[in-house]
């Protein structure tokens, strides 16, 4: 980033990028009080790449597409192969980011952006919800391992075999994993007795 405006009207702005590293949101900017033709200024001056409506990135900041993808969608929550990433439960880095959403909200946007997206009725979406830091150190919406878990086991015809292995067998191995709280996630999704048997192998 440029040299630091200590005193002008951009210390505010300064602040907002380096808090929410090298990401400046306009909301964010107006709620400082900083006004639009300030704001189009500074991105203009500290040559700031527009990535979503709203949404700028710093030129010296690394680009961390989970947490862009966290800022433009409130209601995305990470899952599947990108939860299993997050929580270090699979070596592949995944082709296309997976995402859940609540059933009724319109996926159209983030599908045609190469989003893969399941969705789940409302009583089922906040069961497992947590958050998780991404590799650059920003915070985003994740479903826990157990909750991860879960899902795997319910898509399992769309997971490749050695992905959903491998993801058992780490969960497995984990010193902080709660078993009890996967079968009851297990329940409520009604597959109990199909993880039972996969554990009962693994464990």
């Amino acid at each position: 980033m440029k040299v630091k405006d200590v005193k002008g009207p951009y210390k505010k702005l300064d602040e907002l990028v380096e808090k929410n590293n090298g990401i400046l949101k306009t909301g964010d900017a107006l709620a400082e009080g900083v006004s639009k033709p300030v704001l189009g200024k500074y991105l203009k001056l500290r040559e700031f790449e527009r990535m979503e409506h709203g949404i700028y990135l710093s030129p010296d900041a690394w680009m961390d597409e989970m947490y862009i993808l966290h800022l433009r969608s409130a209601q995305a929550v990470f899952s599947h192969d990108s939860a299993l990433y997050l929580h270090d439960m699979t070596l592949r880095v995944p082709l296309k980011h997976t995402v859940t959403l609540m059933t009724g909200y319109n996926p159209s946007r983030l599908t045609a952006d190469g989003i893969k997206v399941y969705t789940v009725k409302k009583e089922l979406y906040g069961l497992g919800l947590t958050e998780c830091e991404t590799m650059y150190g920003n915070k985003v919406r994740v479903y826990d391992p157990e909750r991860t878990v879960v899902d795997i086991v319910r898509s399992r015809n769309g997971i490749e075999f050695q992905t959903f292995e491998d993801a058992l067998k780490r969960y497995v191995r984990r010193k902080n994993k709660n078993v009890n709280k996967l079968i009851d996630y297990a329940e409520e999704f009604h597959v109990d007795n199909i993880l039972i048997d996969y554990l009962r192998v693994m464990l």
